[in-house]
């Protein structure tokens, strides 16, 4: 059998940053065999400058959005952003698919080797079936109103069932909640009971609006249902932030990705650490789509003791999909946080959000995880496997 050898001036192998004195072994295919000292290696050692790493995972993209790239200007705040997405989304479909291609193919040259993208048509199942990244299709439901809940599941499930048809073979699926402010208890219900949804996800707290509904029912998003002639007379404050109202209404075995967090408080992880969810909760951070849309960030103090994992939102908030990128945006404004614990986030903790840790994330022996070149500045990175 065939081998091929690397070495970089450090080695990420998915939990520990390695000095040079380590060379990576895999077939020709790209499967793991073994990291080895340089002199047991013996010749052809491919010699690289910058961090070895395995391929990055996109926790969270809208892939179907692509053609939308700098449609929406910055800084606009979540309820006007999502009003133009609401308005402004629909294109030609030759435009859209071509605006996929493109993007995908971007995603694969920064390295990106697995996928949780956001659904809400099959536009992007032509590009998908190529196979060049492994996806997770997060089928997204959402509707306020309670009298749409069935014919809101019917359209949802219609979309799971198309990408359905192509698994487990290519992808894997669910059928999650859009956000906390869009999903009516009665299509809450039918989300979380539809039979194997195991692996959700759903926004979370991306806007202070958003706690202000839940506690108190005042703020900005009263006036987003106005202008979309929405009734939102059913809605009821909990007194509680949007975090702590809803998350009860996941099962217990179901897996969460939590995604962009901006409002999250101290009390708030408390009460999810409280909630006996160990190893099921993920915190998926989308920075440069933070600040493309609001000009802020969490706190990633608050994060220290929990699972983050890295996302790129979509390119109607971001200049690029690149993991790379938030890992450069998260180290730029703050510091304190590690180069070994930024790799960790968009590798290892990635594939335990997606589910794909038995295949992706890390350097273990029968694993296929990509292989990326990174520059020790994180200024670049390339794929090499």
């Amino acid at each position: 059998m065939a081998f091929q050898k690397f070495r970089g001036d450090q080695l990420f192998d998915g939990y520990g940053m390695l000095d040079q004195q380590h060379v990576l072994i895999t077939t020709e295919q790209g499967i793991i065999v073994d990291i080895i000292h340089p002199d047991e290696a013996g010749d052809d050692v491919q010699k690289f400058a910058g961090i070895l790493c395995p391929g990055f995972i996109n926790c969270h993209c809208h892939l179907e959005l692509s053609h939308m790239k700098g449609r929406i200007p910055e800084g606009t705040g979540l309820i006007p952003f999502v009003t133009r997405i609401i308005k402004d989304r629909h294109y030609a479909e030759d435009e859209i698919l071509k605006a996929v291609e493109k993007a995908e193919s971007e995603m694969l040259s920064e390295g990106i080797v697995a996928v949780g993208d956001i659904c809400n048509n099959t536009f992007t199942l032509p590009q998908k079936l190529k196979e060049r990244i492994i996806y997770h299709n997060f089928v997204e439901a959402s509707g306020v109103v309670p009298a749409m809940a069935d014919l809101r599941f019917e359209r949802a499930v219609d979309i799971f069932k198309t990408y359905e048809l192509h698994s487990p073979f290519l992808f894997s699926n669910s059928i999650v909640p859009h956000a906390p402010y869009s999903v009516s208890a009665e299509l809450w219900k039918k989300v979380i009971h539809f039979p194997g949804n195991n692996l959700l996800t759903i926004h979370n707290q991306e806007t202070r609006s958003e706690n202000e509904l839940f506690i108190a029912k005042q703020g900005e998003f009263l006036q987003f249902y106005q202008e979309l002639n929405i009734d939102y007379s059913h809605i009821q404050p909990s007194g509680k932030t949007s975090l702590q109202t809803y998350l009860e209404k996941f099962l217990s075995d179901q897996q969460l990705i939590l995604v962009h967090n901006i409002y999250t408080s101290p009390d708030d992880i408390a009460y999810c650490n409280s909630q006996n969810r160990d190893g099921k909760i993920f915190w998926c951070l989308c920075p440069n789509a933070n600040l493309y849309i609001n000009g802020e960030l969490p706190d990633l103090k608050l994060f220290a003791s929990t699972s983050v994992v890295l996302g790129t939102d979509s390119l109607a908030s971001n200049r690029q999909l690149s993991i790379l990128a938030e890992m450069r945006a998260l180290r730029d404004h703050f510091p304190f946080v590690g180069t070994e614990k930024l790799f960790s986030w968009a590798t290892i903790n990635g594939a335990k959000a997606l589910q794909l840790d038995d295949r992706l994330g890390s350097f273990e022996k029968g694993k296929k995880p990509g292989l990326v070149i990174c520059e020790a500045t994180l200024s670049a990175c390339r794929r090499l496997l």
